[in-house]
């Protein structure tokens, strides 16, 4: 959700050496500022990380509603000025009203701020708090309490680590 490639493709055609160096995305961040887990067991083991389609379109395959089909834990980058658009587009593809959802405007900024909210709110809740920059869109039921333990740790799971043992 740049324009990396384009300013690598440029500084080559420069003759300009460059090096990318990497870091932790602000989808990353927002996740450990919610203390969230994009993938838990019986609630979706699949993460979407894109865009509404805005002056830069998209294809129909990847458009929202159709991601929203899969009901997965997803991130949406560079909508904050539609939000009330991806509210209805998310409900249109599959998600229920009261999804839950979160909008972290400045992910990992000293100034970053979380709002919680349900699908149906997102453009409310962006309006009132003058969201129209810098926000990620964070949705799915990842963001709920319902979910199933790991088997990774459970005593009765074996892993390379250690043999499973059985509970009285």
């Amino acid at each position: 959700y740049s324009t990396i490639r384009e300013q690598i493709d440029a500084l080559h055609k420069a003759d300009i050496p460059c090096e990318v160096i990497p870091g932790v995305s602000s989808f990353s961040g927002a996740a450990a500022t919610l203390s969230a887990e994009f993938t838990l067991p019986a609630v979706s083991q699949s993460l979407i990380i894109t865009r509404m389609a805005g002056r830069t379109p998209v294809k129909d395959l990847e458009s929202i509603r159709s991601f929203a089909a899969h009901q997965a834990s997803m991130v949406v980058f560079l909508s904050s000025t539609m939000a009330e658009e991806l509210s209805a587009e998310l409900i249109a593809g599959g998600y229920s009203s009261d999804t839950p959802a979160a909008i972290v405007y400045k992910a990992t900024w000293p100034d970053e701020q979380v709002f919680h909210c349900n699908v149906s709110e997102l453009g409310q809740v962006a309006s009132e708090h003058q969201i129209n920059k810098m926000a990620l869109f964070l949705i799915g039921d990842f963001l709920g309490k319902e979910y199933d333990r790991s088997l990774l740790y459970h005593p009765e799971f074996s892993n390379q680590f250690r043999d499973a043992k059985e509970l009285p």
